[in-house]
């Protein structure tokens, strides 16, 4: 199990394999860094040096009672990347990760960034507002709040369905995807998972996104229930400079698993061009 910690005494978790050029990952809610294991494997059989963390409170980090906010979190990312001393680091972000790695950019520029990846990603905005009527209704990051405080477990296991497009006809359910999703996300902080709603749902990165400077893939399933496409990766699409939109038709949020050949070999020829 290898740590490092942080300014503020918060150790985080971490993993770092292989070797050559760093593709470092960062998860989504209320996930941890084992939801990229078939990516881990996949670019680590392929030269390249895998980095995945748990982001504070969440799978085995330190589980903080504050901090649990997106600025702590790029700060806490910009800190392991320093630490590990990466440069020309291709950066992943899936969902939430996506915020984190947009703000990790806004708040400490692209000096150690080669290229960009963002999968069913958060930024802009998810909120719907009058200035992004596309987005979420707060009424519906309300309930999520309401039931990870109340029911965690059962509502994890729930979500799995619209979050891998189970609930959709012609799609077979993945018994052991959905119970994997679950005991990732019972491993965080409740606390802290219930904080990172907010993060992920009312925060703006449309500033983070303008400051990407480097090549950018936008990766979005035209079917995700989590992360409507309409608010998220075509805002982003034209926000981002040097931005490609590759759009999987039926794709879920939960895309990265369950069309992990297909999403591996998009990211590798990116990565490679």
């Amino acid at each position: 199990m290898t740590y490092f910690s942080t300014t503020d005494g918060t150790r985080i978790f971490y993993k770092d394999w292989g070797t050559g050029q760093p593709v470092l990952f960062a998860h989504g809610w209320p996930l941890s860094s084992d939801a990229w294991d078939q990516q881990m494997l996949f670019f680590g059989q392929n030269g390249f040096r895998v980095i995945a963390h748990d982001r504070r409170s969440h799978g085995r980090s330190d589980q903080t009672w504050d901090g649990n906010n997106m600025d702590q979190y790029a700060d806490d990312l910009a800190e392991l990347i320093e630490s590990l001393d990466l440069s020309d680091i291709v950066l992943v972000g899936h969902s939430t990760g996506g915020g984190e790695i947009s703000r990790y950019i806004g708040r400490h520029g692209t000096a150690r960034v080669s290229k960009v990846v963002l999968v069913g990603a958060v930024p802009p905005l998810m909120l719907k507002t009058d200035a992004n009527p596309e987005g979420t209704p707060i009424f519906v990051f309300d309930g999520i709040r309401e039931n990870t405080a109340a029911n965690r477990s059962q509502f994890f296991y729930d979500l799995t369905a619209p979050f891998y497009g189970f609930n959709r006809d012609g799609v077979e359910t993945n018994e052991g995807l959905r119970e994997n999703f679950r005991r990732i996300g019972l491993q965080g902080a409740i606390k802290g998972q219930y904080d990172c709603i907010r993060e992920f749902s009312e925060v703006d990165y449309t500033e983070d996104l303008r400051r990407i400077d480097r090549p950018t893939l936008i990766v979005h399933g035209d079917d995700d229930q989590i992360v409507p496409i309409k608010a998220s990766a075509h805002l982003a699409a034209g926000i981002v400079k040097n931005a490609t939109l590759n759009i999987y038709p039926g794709g879920s949020h939960g895309l990265a698993e369950t069309q992990a050949e297909r999403f591996n070999a998009d990211v590798l020829t990116f990565i490679r061009r």
